[in-house]
């Protein structure tokens, strides 16, 4: 009975480190995916005012030495458990058991981490999402970010009413992100974007995602056309909440794109890249 109680809390301790290393993240991963463009933003005169009810402090950013003592925590149990295991007499095999099983953990965890890092490229780049010069939602706090107006942008280019469908339709993918609508994901992106967020959905799993924006502020940096596609790039920076975890910063630009040749068409979310 002693045995099977020590080996029922080996078996809790070992799912324990798996769930806590589970991630669900904000549509995009909170890194860079899609289509990348090599356009550098100019730098903000004064930081993005956040709204009155917002925290005052926002958290700092999460070190990545954490996510990688997880894993490595993980292990080092493993092995005292390991040991545990043949000092009760309950045999090598058990122990080399456990070994394997927490060994292949922090390999598939490891491998991860390397892909996240591989998908951020150099250069500044984003991505957009349908905007159709009218918004799909009441605009959020927050306004344009306050820097100089960039002179490619076209001179009858809708800016103000293509910002606040460019918030709005931020909000509404975080949104659709979390309830894991693929219908919704699908209106809003390109093939090719659309399938990068179905596999982070896809290795998210059933872990559960909250991401409530406390404010958003947008820029229009470009607008360009290539071959029959007109992209323009957005910036979008403000603070937003997940999993009801301290309050963060984001700053990505959004690069969106629609088929001029398609009298129908709609602005599409092309690909996403961190500032």
């Amino acid at each position: 009975m002693k045995r099977f109680a020590i080996f029922l809390t080996i078996v809790l301790t070992s799912l324990s480190l798996l769930a806590a290393n589970a991630e669900a993240r904000r549509f995009g991963g909170g890194g860079s995916i899609g289509k990348q463009r090599s356009i550098t933003p100019p730098p903000q005169k004064a930081p993005a005012a956040a709204p009155q009810n917002a925290p005052a402090q926002p958290a700092a950013p999460q070190s990545t030495g954490s996510k990688w003592l997880g894993p490595l925590a993980g292990l080092a149990a493993g092995l005292g458990l390991a040991a545990l295991f043949s000092h009760l007499g309950l045999g090598e095999g058990m122990g080399m058991l456990l070994m394997l099983v927490l060994g292949a953990f922090a390999l598939f965890f490891l491998i991860s981490m390397l892909r996240k890092k591989q998908q951020a490229p150099m250069q500044y780049a984003g991505a957009g999402a349908p905007y159709s010069g009218e918004a799909h939602e009441p605009a959020m706090a927050g306004g344009s970010i306050p820097v100089a107006a960039p002179a490619n942008i076209p001179a009858d280019f809708p800016v103000d009413s293509f910002l606040r469908s460019a918030k709005t339709s931020f909000i509404r993918l975080q949104a659709a992100n979390d309830r894991k609508d693929m219908s919704d994901i699908r209106e809003y992106t390109t093939p090719e974007m659309f399938a990068e967020i179905s596999m982070q959905l896809q290795e998210r799993g059933d872990a559960p995602q909250q991401t409530d924006v406390g404010f958003v502020n947008a820029q229009l940096l470009e607008v360009v056309t290539e071959n029959d596609l007109a992209i323009a790039s957005v910036r979008l920076a403000g603070q937003l909440r997940e999993n009801n975890g301290a309050p963060e910063n984001f700053d990505e630009i959004w690069h969106v794109q629609k088929n001029l040749k398609d009298d129908h068409a709609v602005w599409l979310l092309a690909g996403i890249q961190q500032v």
